[in-house]
């Protein structure tokens, strides 16, 4: 074959062709996300449209449904799912896979614009947000202090701590969770309020109307021009308690019926407060706020928790004094830990192949030449996964794993050839690599081609099972590929440089022939016996068959296998109507249960949050505890701690927690 020919005879560009593959598949290894799976979960955008006031039946009819219609004809919907509720309207659009969700949500955002005049006029403007496998936090920072409040915390966590952990690399965006803003709270006097033959919305008509910035024009003169601006806006609660209210049905406006000027100070109680306090996230009893790193969808999980804890340390240096800013859940322990047990299991299957080689071939410059091409291979296999736009996942470092059987094929074939060659026709290392690889190189391609055959149909099947697969079966056919150029480039030059005539095989590979025609004796009588005692051996082999089938219908089957990631989430659910109060009875309960584990060490953190969700909450029946356990060696297994505490919870009444 000419390729062989021209390796042979020109063993500089069989090199460079391996440094070339050396190069870019280090280059694409350096860049290519870490992940613990390839990416499976299909787009999704979300409409949420808020009608304050609104029963849910109402919500359904004038809002849920003009919104569905509308986007019902967006092309590469897959399922459409939709809630009603008292105020509030939310509908979730699952596209196909491989549909480009930023396309999507910009269809849906064009076909909602259309829909705006029919909704109601009190109703807000609908919500699209995207989300997609990416959205998954995967760093939780909890921000914590004794003299401050949550409302403080909070206030410092936007101020000067989310812009600095967005700029990380890797981060998309900071997620700050239960926390609770800055708000002016105004608490009415009913009585007050009546007697001045006012209403709330008086209130609201004032504060909407006063408390603004307006233009004021511009002031001019030959040389100079100034912008003259009219301050309104209201900075404090004595600006917001000075607030001269609207009384229509007064003789003089902002007065009240006996003519007295009103402001908002005689009708209600103005203070500083939070926008919502009936929300509770704390770790291990310490009242905090979190801050939550979203990962990028091209980014190394490992890099990003590198980088937050790097800038952790720094900005640990700005705190005031009395706040502490601590690592509460890093997603990339349990994924680099895995990734970690893959890769040394790959190693390890690149030694043994080695040793084996060495143990059959019997000559170290023999197996010199596929212990290099292996490795060369699978670095080679990286580019393939860089082009087809794939990451570094538990799957892909699987298929890598189960092809060192495969790529080493190619080089034994073609070197075993050569060294025939040379052993039983005398030819010189150079002749026999020339001849040799010539002689088998279309059998090598056609081998590569059928497995070829066989992976990449894997890749074509629909779902999350043909997503998954799909970067198993192309990284198994690109090694696989990669394996068979070596073989016709870089093993028969190679062969042509160490082989040398007449080498003779090791103590071990002698030791190793003995062996083998050992087991080539006893495998002829044995097959000679089967020979004669055909009816039994079908027999059996029918049996073998039956036992198999019956073994495969009692298997249990799972999508995937449990596994112990160190944290296990409780969801806590109320009776519906439930109050913030009527739930935290229950949340303190439950942490009062599960402090004995914490105190005996088997778990680090237990984390209670309530309500569930972020933004505007108005359902206060549920909430969730976040488990962090001790380390893996220093422990029960997650399952012996979760049936221990299933069973701790199992005789608390009147809400369901579930694990």
């Amino acid at each position: 074959m000419r390729l062989s020919d021209i390796s042979v005879q020109r063993p500089v560009l069989a090199m460079v062709i391996a440094a070339l593959i050396i190069a870019f598949g280090s280059l694409a290894l350096n860049r290519l996300p870490l992940q613990e799976y390839p990416t499976i979960d299909p787009p999704i955008v979300t409409i949420d449209t808020r009608y304050p006031g609104a029963s849910a039946s109402v919500v359904e009819t004038r809002i849920t449904q003009v919104l569905e219609d509308r986007i019902a004809g967006v092309e590469g919907i897959e399922l459409i799912t939709s809630q009603s509720e008292d105020g509030r309207s939310q509908i979730e659009i699952e596209f196909g896979i491989d549909v480009d969700i930023n396309a999507a949500a910009n269809d849906i955002r064009d076909r909602i614009s259309g829909a705006l005049r029919n909704l109601p006029d009190d109703a807000d403007n609908p919500e699209v947000t995207k989300a997609d496998s990416s959205e998954e936090i995967v760093v939780w920072l909890s921000l914590s202090g004794e003299e401050y409040s949550i409302t403080e915390l909070t206030d410092y966590a936007n101020r000067f701590l989310v812009d600095s952990l967005s700029v990380q690399p890797g981060v998309a965006r900071v997620r700050v969770g239960g926390g609770s803003d800055y708000a002016m709270r105004v608490w009415v006097d009913r009585n007050a309020l009546a007697a001045r033959g006012l209403t709330v919305s008086d209130i609201e008509d004032a504060l909407r109307a006063e408390n603004v910035e307006l233009p004021a024009g511009s002031i001019e003169s030959e040389d100079r021009q100034f912008i003259v601006r009219l301050p309104r806006s209201f900075a404090n609660a004595e600006d917001f308690q000075r607030l001269a209210l609207n009384a229509p049905r007064t003789p003089s406006l902002n007065q009240g019926e006996s003519g007295y000027l009103v402001r908002l100070a005689d009708v209600a109680r103005v203070e500083v407060g939070a926008v919502e306090d009936r929300s509770v996230f704390r770790s291990n009893g310490v009242p905090m706020v979190g801050l939550g790193m979203i990962m990028q969808s091209t980014a190394n999980v490992v890099e990003l928790s590198e980088a937050v804890q790097v800038e952790l340390e720094r900005l640990q240096g700005t705190l005031p004094e009395g706040m502490s800013l601590s690592l509460n859940y890093d997603a990339s322990l349990f994924v680099s830990g895995a990734i970690e047990q893959v890769v040394m299991t790959l190693f390890i299957a690149m030694g043994l192949v080695v040793v084996v080689m060495f143990m059959f071939l019997g000559n170290l410059r023999t197996t010199l030449v596929p212990a290099v091409t292996v490795p060369i291979a699978v670095i080679g296999a990286f580019t393939a996964l860089a082009v087809m736009n794939f990451s570094i996942n538990l799957l892909t470092l699987l298929a890598l794993v189960l092809a060192i059987g495969l790529i080493v094929d190619d080089a034994i074939v073609v070197l075993e050839n050569i060294n025939r060659r040379m052993h039983d026709y005398g030819e010189t290392p150079l002749v026999a690599a020339f001849r040799g690889t010539r002689q088998i190189a279309f059998a090598v391609i056609a081998t590569t081609l059928v497995l070829v055959a066989v992976f990449v149909p894997l890749s074509m099947l629909q779902g999350d099972i043909g997503r998954l697969f799909s970067e198993f079966a192309l990284t198994m056919a690109a090694a696989v590929v990669v394996s068979t150029l070596l073989a016709l480039t870089l093993t028969p030059m190679m062969a042509s440089k160490i082989l040398k005539p007449g080498m003779h095989d090791s103590r071990i590979g002698r030791a190793v022939q003995w062996l083998l025609s050992g087991t080539q004796r006893r495998y002829q009588a044995s097959l000679e016996w089967m020979l004669t005692m055909r009816w039994l051996v079908v027999a059996l082999f029918v049996l073998l068959i039956a036992a198999t089938a019956w073994l495969a219908t009692i298997l249990p089957n799972e999508y995937t296998p449990q596994e112990d990631r160190g944290n296990f989430i409780v969801l806590v659910n109320g009776p519906e109507g439930a109050t913030f109060d009527y739930m935290m009875d229950y949340m303190d309960e439950i942490e009062t249960r599960m402090t004995p584990l914490v105190e005996s060490g088997e778990l680090e953190r237990v984390v209670v949050r309530a309500p569930r969700g972020y933004g505007n909450i108005e359902n206060f029946n549920s909430g969730f505890i976040i488990v962090n356990m001790a380390d893996w060696g220093s422990r029960r297994s997650a399952w012996e701690i979760m049936a221990e505490v299933r069973q701790t919870l199992s005789t608390l009444p009147g809400c369901k927690p579930s694990l």
